[in-house]
Order: C-alpha cells, then sequence, then structure tokens
C-alpha cells in the first residue's frame, strides 16, 4: 500500500519558513526592487531562456538582501530548483559591496565564474569587476616548469607528452590555470613537478616574479569587486595565510558560502594540523638535486639525505597495514612506532644542522632549510603528552593515518567552533551560509553548533518540485541488518528487477569503496547472465567527469559510485530515474576524531550518536536523495535498502527529512510507476 509522506516544514510555493528566534523583521528596504527583478516582466527572464518566477526564489534574495544591509549572519537553507545561486547573486552584485563567494568544489567555482555570474551581471547590467582566485597549485609555475624541462626526469612516455603540452600552453595562457589546458589530464603526475607550493615558491627572488600566474591572480582578485574562491582555498588562507584571501578579507563586505554543509568537513582540515613521511622525502630529493648543483663538495649529500629517507620509510613500516586510522590511545606503547618516530625527529633535526652550514651558497638551499625547519617542528609538535592539550581554544585529537607508502600524522581540533567565531570577529560584514542541506528536519542546530553560529537567523524555503507527484521513497521489505554477511549481495538481488524496470537510468550509490567493486561484479554478471544491455560505469574506472559524461549519452546506463558521486552531481531528465542508496550513511565507528568527539559529547551529558552521528548521516542522505529530482519534469524512485529507516527509532526523523515523496514497500508499485505512460514517456 502506497501512502504519503507528512510534509516537514512548508508546502512548496508556500513563502520560507523562518526557524531562528528573532521577531519578524519589516519589509527590506531592497524588497520592492527584488520583486520587479525576480518578477515574470524582470531582466533575468530575457537572460535566462528557463527562468519562471519562483516565490521561493525571491523571498530568499530578500533575505540575502536584509542581510547584507545590516551587515548581519543568514543560514538560508533553499531546496533543489529553488534556484539559491541567483537568490544570492542578485543582491550580491547589486550591493554586497566587495564581495568573496566560497563554493565547495573547483568545478562550481569554474562554473560561477564562466556561466552564472556573467548571466546575472548581463541581466543586471550590473558594473561590476570579477576574478576567480584558485590555490597555487592550480596554476603554471614559470621556475618550475624550466627546471623540470632542464632535468629531464621524466620516467614515462605519457609525462613527456604531458610537459611538451604545458611548455606550448604557456605561451598562450594569461591566466595559467590548469583547467584550460585538458590535454592533460587535471591528476596527471607532471602537475606536481610544474606548480609551485607554499614550500617551494621562491617568491619576489623569483626571477619569473613579475610574470608569476600566482601573484597575477592575487592582483587581479585585489582589484575585483567578486572574487570567486573555493571552501579550501578560504579555510587554507585563514590556516597559512598563504592564499591570497588574507589580503582580501580587510575589504570584503560580504562572505557567501555555497554548498556552506562542507564547511565543518573542509575547517576541521585546515585548523588542524598534518605531517607526512612523503613530505620528507619530497624534502630529501630537493636536498640532494640542490645541494649537488650549488654545494657539490661541501658535504655527503648523498649520506646527509639517505640516512632522513631511511628514517621517514621505517616511520611508515611500523604499520604492517594500507588504508588504516589509529588514535593515539590506539598505538600501543610496545609499538615500533614511537622510538621510530624519535629517530626521524633526531635525522631531520641533524639534516637542519647541514643545511644551516651551506645554505648561504644558493637561494633554493636556503628554502631547502627553511622547509626542513618547517617540518622538524611539525613533527615536535606531534607528542604524545599533548593528548587533551587545549588547542586555540578547544580540545585536539592525536591520530595517525597508514597509506601504502606514507604516513600521515595528525593533530585535529575536535571542534572549530571557538576558532571560526574568532575569525568572525571584528570587522562588521555580511556573513551568506547556504546549501540545498543545512538543516535536519528544519532544525539549523547542529551546522550552528559546529561553526558556533548559534542564535543566528536561519531560514529555510521549499523546493518548488512537486515531489509527491514525481517520485516515490521505496524501501524495501525481507532485507537483513546491514552488518549482515552477504549484506551487498542482498541489496543486489532486491536492487536487480527495480532496475531493469527502470531500464537501467541508474545511481547506484554505496556507503564504502568495497560495496562498489562487490555492486559492480554482481551487475556485471547478473546484467550478463539476463541478457540485459545497460552500460555499466563504475567509480574509479574513469575520472569522475568522464563517467558522467559517458552516463548521460548512453541514456540506459547504471553508474555504481561512492562518496563522490553523493553530492554536486547533475542528471537532469531521462537518464537517471532511480537512485539506489545501500546502507544509511553513518561515518565508520573507527574513525578516530569521532570517537574523540562522542567522547567529549558524552561527558558533557550529550548523546553522540542523536546529536552528531544522526545529524550527519540525514545531511549526507538528504545529497544523496538530491540527485534524482533535478528538474520540474523529472520523474523517479529513491530507494533505500537499509531497514533501520524503518526499524529503528531514529527512521521517521530520518525520512522526515528527506523530500516529500510518496512511500511505499511494495516492488510492484515501483515497477508499475515505471511503467506508467510518464515513465514510458521518459524513457524513449
Amino acid at each position: 500500500m502506497t501512502d504519503h509522506l507528512p510534509v516537514p516544514g512548508a508546502a512548496p510555493g508556500e513563502p520560507g519558513q523562518s526557524v531562528s528566534a528573532a521577531p519578524e523583521q519589516p519589509p527590506g528596504k531592497y524588497d520592492a526592487e527584488i520583486d520587479r527583478l525576480f518578477g515574470a516582466g524582470g531582466p533575468l527572464a530575457p537572460a535566462v531562456g528557463t527562468f519562471k518566477p519562483r516565490q521561493s526564489q525571491t523571498e530568499m534574495a530578500k533575505a540575502v538582501a536584509g542581510a547584507i544591509a545590516n551587515q548581519t549572519t543568514l543560514m538560508a537553507e533553499a531546496g533543489t530548483g529553488t534556484g539559491k545561486t541567483f537568490a544570492y547573486l542578485v543582491p550580491a552584485l547589486l550591493w554586497g559591496g566587495k564581495t568573496i563567494v566560497s563554493t565547495g568544489t573547483k568545478n562550481l567555482q569554474d562554473q560561477l565564474f564562466l556561466r552564472d555570474i556573467p548571466t546575472v551581471r548581463m541581466a543586471l547590467r550590473a558594473p561590476v569587476s570579477v576574478a576567480l582566485l584558485k590555490g597555487r597549485s592550480n596554476y603554471v609555475c614559470h621556475y618550475h616548469l624550466e627546471r623540470t624541462l632542464q632535468n629531464g626526469r621524466l620516467t614515462s612516455r605519457d609525462d613527456v607528452g604531458h610537459l611538451r603540452e604545458i611548455s606550448r600552453f604557456i605561451k598562450m595562457t594569461n591566466s595559467g590555470d590548469k583547467a584550460e589546458l585538458a590535454k592533460v589530464p587535471e591528476n596527471a603526475s607532471v602537475w606536481n613537478l610544474v606548480t609551485s607550493t607554499r614550500d617551494t615558491c621562491m617568491g619576489q627572488e623569483c626571477q619569473y616574479y613579475q610574470d608569476c600566474f600566482v601573484m597575477k591572480a592575487r592582483r587581479e582578485a585585489q582589484q575585483a569587486d567578486v572574487v570567486v574562491v573555493n571552501h579550501h582555498l578560504f579555510f587554507a588562507d585563514v590556516a597559512l595565510k598563504d592564499t591570497g584571501v588574507a589580503e582580501l578579507l580587510p575589504s570584503a563586505n560580504t562572505i557567501i558560502f555555497d554548498e556552506a554543509h562542507q564547511l565543518p568537513d573542509t575547517a576541521t582540515l585546515f585548523f588542524g594540523k598534518s605531517v607526512s613521511t612523503s613530505q620528507v622525502l619530497e624534502l630529501c630529493r630537493d636536498v640532494l638535486a640542490e645541494g649537488l648543483a650549488h654545494a657539490r663538495g661541501a658535504t655527503d649529500w648523498a649520506k646527509a639525505v639517505t640516512v632522513v629517507e631511511k628514517a621517514a620509510r621505517d616511520l611508515r613500516l611500523a604499520f604492517s597495514q594500507d588504508n588504516m586510522r589509529l588514535s593515539l590511545p590506539q598505538i600501543l606503547p610496545s609499538s615500533e612506532f614511537f622510538p621510530a618516530l624519535d629517530k626521524l625527529k633526531e635525522e631531520l633535526a641533524g639534516l637542519v644542522t647541514v643545511l644551516e652550514a651551506h645554505a648561504a651558497a644558493a637561494e633554493s638551499l636556503e628554502q631547502c632549510r627553511v622547509r626542513a625547519v618547517e617540518l622538524a617542528a611539525a613533527y615536535d609538535d606531534w607528542k604524545p603528552e599533548a593528548k587533551g592539550k587545549e588547542v586555540e581554544g578547544d580540545q585536539a585529537v592525536l591520530w595517525v593515518e597508514a597509506f601504502s607508502s606514507s604516513l600521515q600524522l595528525h593533530k585535529t581540533p575536535l571542534s572549530i567552533a571557538p576558532i571560526f567565531s574568532g575569525q568572525r570577529a571584528g570587522t562588521p560584514r555580511s556573513w551568506i551560509f547556504t546549501s540545498a542541506t543545512l538543516a535536519v528536519k528544519n532544525d539549523f542546530k547542529h551546522f550552528a553548533s559546529q561553526m558556533g553560529l548559534t542564535g543566528e537567523p536561519a531560514q529555510t524555503w521549499p523546493s518548488p518540485f512537486n515531489y509527491g507527484e514525481q517520485g516515490i521513497l521505496y524501501v524495501p521489505t525481507g532485507l537483513p541488518e546491514p552488518n549482515s554477511m552477504g549484506y551487498t549481495d542482498a541489496v543486489v538481488d532486491c536492487a536487480l528487477p527495480v532496475i531493469e524496470a527502470a531500464g537501467g537510468r541508474t545511481f547506484f550509490l554505496c556507503t564504502t569503496i568495497r560495496a562498489v567493486n562487490r555492486v559492480a561484479e554482481r551487475l556485471r554478471a547478473e546484467f550478463a547472465a539476463r541478457g540485459l544491455d545497460f552500460p555499466l560505469f563504475v567509480q574509479g574506472e574513469r575520472g569522475r567527469t568522464e563517467l558522467l559524461d559517458a552516463f548521460r549519452n548512453a541514456g540506459n546506463a547504471v553508474l555504481v559510485g561512492s562518496q563522490s558521486f553523493w553530492e554536486g552531481v547533475d542528471v537532469r531528465g531521462d537518464a537517471l530515474s532511480l537512485v539506489i542508496i545501500d546502507k544509511l550513511p553513518f561515518a565508520p565507528p573507527d574513525d578516530p576524531v569521532l570517537a574523540a568527539r562522542i567522547e567529549v559529547m558524552e561527558k558533557k551529558g550529550l548523546n553522540g550518536f542523536m546529536h552528531h552521528q544522526l545529524p550527519e548521516a540525514i545531511i549526507t542522505l538528504k545529497q544523496g536523495a538530491g540527485r534524482l529530482i533535478r528538474d520540474v519534469d523529472d520523474r523517479g524512485v529513491l530507494m533505500i535498502c537499509d531497514p533501520r529507516i524503518i526499524s529503528k527509532p531514529y527512521g521517521r526523523r530520518i525520512w522526515q527529512s528527506l523530500p516529500p515523496f510518496k512511500r511505499t514497500r511494495v516492488q510492484d508499485e515501483v515497477v508499475a510507476f515505471f511503467r506508467s505512460p510518464a515513465s514510458q514517456a521518459d524513457s524513449r
């Protein structure tokens, strides 16, 4: 039997629902102008062929304009299809003053800079200048390119061809942005040799300083009215003061974070400290090259770096497993890790002494000395006795992460709220945080507490889509508990008839890479056995963009993916009609940072699961569910296989936070949905 999901909050088409305790504000001074701009006869309609007035979009634009006018903070959740990008861009371009817009990814950053902002600027005839600013690893470095060309240390034919393309590119480009060079893949290893890092940049001592693409991008950002960055860049700057954003912040009137749900994780990454054995090996490689080039007879450079390299490798070998995470208390006192760490610290100190004696021979050797000092300090900072120390106003957790060829040591703050609150203090300006997924059933407490925004205004605007008519939430019966042996196989068995009924056109979203691989293996075999001609695309077999393009073009494909396909993916129309989610996306229980956070919360009398793990899982699940209905004409089924959404007391809170689809547990009803005339038309 099918029934309707209760609609949490405002119904489609109603104005935004305020969830803050603030009293209702009088009409803003820009409200009438926003009504005109977003109205049927306004300038946006002719500029955007598909533009239609949407009350939610107009109301959100008014709220953003109010925050800009009053230099206040706003958390704004806007359902899929609201048009939140235009809702914040219109007031920002007209009244925002110097504005920084930060997005979740470099792809979204490019989309804003190349498409969305030019469209709005042209429609409004707004005389604003716009700049794009990325991290330095996105720009070709003249110095490192020349050094790589001279050294000739490339080992693969691909790298040689890529280097040739980059050499041509640098003579023609104005920006030096590697995104413009499509012939060289973004993940090609040669990029590491022709871009700079904070450690390897020569700064004003560089002979190419005046032509430097990084410095050019920063100068343009200084002069622009609107600067587009990404979250990694923004918070790397706050932590490292090396991205150019630090120079922009003092003069900025408006800061807008799009895809703001990603901020807690991104900020935690950059407010923490990490050091890796691979950084030590890179330093040794550069010390050897520069020492032989500029002070060959001064010391035995090979011997000086060999002992450090061995100590770094021995530290990695203290753990026999790959892809492993351990917090400090989980490392046994008898482990080889602690003596190996002390040995690496000792050998790094020795390398610093050697470099101090010879750094005057060349600027590049002095740079190596500075890097060695900073690395030694980073390792020295990771001390077992530091457990529980206060770090910038809050506790930190020490933990290690082992990869196949490197070991990372992390020092991660358990809360970024005090640090971020400190960043927001001082100069009055407006701060806008927006996403389709900030709240849990219209409750912003989780996001607000993570970011230190408690008590700030928050509003939510519903999607204009008619979810009750456009889609079904299907939770199958008879599946075992998710931790059971053979769970993934049971999910595939349950999903196959639905995939077949949908005619392919499926995203199969998994919570682990292991599940991705098992699902792909099973589907490949089942499609062959059943004679189903559905192209199968699997995360990792090709790049994300390439997989998505192939999926769209096929029209009847099945794509199996994990985390990177749960958000930031937009497939409209016929190609996607079924989203399958294997499990509720709870963070892995062995995550050392999560375990430490829960321990602290429970000492305060809070329930770690209800106050942290569950809200996090709901926000991630909302992102995955948001892949299904992307337009007013889309139809489809969201299939959540995890029985806990029904069997557990917290399940109700989960599905009430999802879009208000019709609900069913009956497979035949789902098959009938796909066989209905509307779905048949979609699949043609």
